[in-house]
């Protein structure tokens, strides 16, 4: 079957898909929200499955968790970015906890990496254990970026205690 777009934007999309149905909760909350079944979920998941999540289930799970994690490959696909919104204002415990969360994902990301590249063999096992860590970066960053912009022209941040 011939996907309408490229393989690399086909995995780019399931592994945001992947973080995305994580970020909400997991399989059985997700089917709940996005009034799918367990198994539809699962496809969209799935790299060799050709089922794309749909638009509705991708509103409805982003909305849920706040991360616009699809949308922004989606907007990345057809060539533009996303910017989160600027004019609330961040806490200086949020910004914290959005950088510590971020340097855990990142690490974990050089730790498997480290681990794969060891011998100078990758398998499908450590690419798809390197996928998932970079897409929780991603995701982690792209938190880190939205309490970014929130604190953007807000009060000046003060670590207190």
């Amino acid at each position: 079957m011939s996907r309408p777009i490229s393989d690399a934007w086909f995995h780019r999309v399931k592994s945001a898909t992947r973080d995305l149905v994580q970020a909400c909760g997991g399989l059985k909350r997700v089917e709940a929200i996005a009034h799918a079944s367990k198994s539809e979920v699962s496809r969209w998941q799935v790299d060799t499955d050709e089922a794309i999540i749909p638009l509705a289930a991708v509103l409805v799970l982003e909305a849920d968790c706040g991360l616009p994690l699809v949308t922004t490959v989606m907007a990345d696909l057809g060539g533009r970015r996303l910017e989160g919104p600027s004019d609330q204002a961040g806490s200086a415990a949020a910004m914290l906890n959005h950088y510590t969360e971020t340097m855990r994902a990142a690490s974990e990301l050089l730790g498997s990496a480290a681990t794969a590249f060891a011998d100078g063999l990758i398998t499908g096992a450590e690419l798809e254990i390197l996928d998932r860590n970079a897409g929780t970066l991603e995701r982690v960053v792209a938190g880190l970026r939205l309490g970014i912009a929130e604190a953007k022209g807000g009060p000046t941040l003060r670590v207190v205690g």
